[in-house]
């Protein structure tokens, strides 16, 4: 079940060294992506179905497409590890783990799109994957493999380690170009069409860790080798998060595809305990809640968890065992995100903090039922009236954990 493609080189000692990741085959991808053309690169990733493993799970390579025509500007990559979901700390572990496999991708990647100079827009918290990060990036420049005229090729490109400073929202694309252009982290409002992102007005790409991790496989081995692992609609493999009530807590890539059910069990060594299962978060505190019967024939692909009324996410499952009380859980979840919001748009800004504080008054004991249909309520005024997804994905925590557990919440009203 287990599959090493970006996770290979985890378990070597210092895999994060230069000598150790060259050793490691590190940077050979760019022996090929020299001898194709930039668009023949895009079309391969395209051909591989890669998909975005930030979160949307949106076609990498149609996004890509997206930065063809602009070739008398300038053009940026904006990686995106600003990681802050809860529950969620798989790209840290590629970032202190296999940092050169993050440059590699960031590579081929801006040489794919004619990009000259990359940006990874890093969680302020994550201050050792920073350092990690910037020695293995001054390694690759003393190698030759940044710079100008990288190994000959003619391709010139500088990357630069910016750290946020601890805002959740700069995790969303538009709000981390806003915060990287020196401005408030705040999104920006969508385009009526599919274009670019923007920096500074000159168009630019945003991926996150993992998807810019994958690069080097596929052009290794080709599209067809990525797409011998996972399903038709989500080819390829993820790296896999559990935390929480599980015995074996910690990251493991597998194909798109397995068995959650399995993967809890085999691979997590089931709840800790004994106990029994009670619910799963599936892929990072903002997706609906599962209860422990509904994962039964769940898959880990974005179709199936969509079909299930939940979402694949970043992959980072919380296990719950049958102790847990679900509206402690929801009410540690709205204090984090009502402090997160970053308060430009009213609904999110009123209603994730009028929320916060009706589920306090309700686990006070001073709670009514009134209270909790207001609640209700007010996930409605969340739900698609925001510039972004942060107060829609708050309505999606508040109505799964009351729907899906209301015996609990209710009893806790006069």
């Amino acid at each position: 079940m287990i599959v090493k493609i970006e996770s290979k080189f985890f378990d070597v000692e210092n895999s994060y060294k230069i000598d150790i990741a060259i050793k490691n085959g590190r940077y050979s991808s760019l022996n090929k992506i020299f001898e194709m053309s930039p668009e023949s690169l895009v079309e391969k990733v395209d051909k591989s179905g890669l998909r975005g493993k930030g979160g949307g799970g949106a076609p990498a390579g149609k996004k890509w497409q997206l930065m063809q025509g602009y070739d008398d500007r300038p053009k940026y990559l904006a990686v995106n590890a600003d990681e802050s979901e809860p529950g969620t700390f798989k790209d840290r572990q590629i970032m202190q783990k296999d940092p050169h496999l993050l440059i590699e991708g960031i590579i081929d990647t801006s040489y794919a799109i004619r990009a000259n100079r990359a940006y990874i827009y890093i969680r302020g918290e994550y201050a050792y994957p920073a350092k990690i990060l910037n020695e293995a990036i001054n390694e690759a420049y003393r190698k030759g493999f940044l710079g100008n005229n990288i190994k000959g090729s003619g391709f010139n490109l500088d990357i630069v380690v910016h750290r946020g400073a601890g805002a959740y929202i700069c995790g969303e694309k538009s709000a981390l170009l806003e915060s990287l252009e020196g401005k408030r982290g705040h999104p920006r409002l969508k385009p009526h069409q599919k274009e670019p992102e923007w920096f500074f007005g000159e168009p630019t790409l945003v991926n996150n860790v993992e998807t810019i991790s994958s690069v080097p496989f596929i052009v290794n081995e080709g599209s067809d080798a990525y797409r011998a692992y996972g399903t038709e609609k989500s080819p390829g493999t993820m790296l896999f998060g559990m935390s929480g009530h599980i015995n074996n807590p910690g990251i493991y890539e597998v194909p798109f595809g397995v068995s959650m059910k399995e993967y809890l069990e085999k691979i997590g060594g089931g709840v800790k305990n004994g106990k029994k299962l009670k619910a799963v978060i599936p892929g990072g505190s903002s997706c609906a809640i599962l209860k422990a019967d509904e994962i039964e024939n769940i898959t880990l692909d974005y179709e199936s968890l969509r079909a299930n009324g939940s979402s694949l996410g970043t992959g980072g499952m919380i296990v719950m065992d049958e102790d847990v009380f679900i509206p402690d859980i929801t009410k540690n979840l709205l204090e984090f995100y009502h402090h997160e919001s970053c308060g430009q748009c009213t609904p999110c800004r009123e209603g994730v903090g009028w929320s916060d504080r009706l589920l306090h008054k309700i686990l006070s004991g001073k709670g009514t039922k009134k209270d909790m249909d207001t609640i209700m309520d007010v996930t409605t005024l969340l739900n698609g009236k925001t510039i972004c997804v942060f107060a829609p994905a708050v309505a999606t925590v508040l109505v799964s954990h009351i729907k899906k557990f209301p015996d609990e919440f209710y009893k806790l009203c006069n």
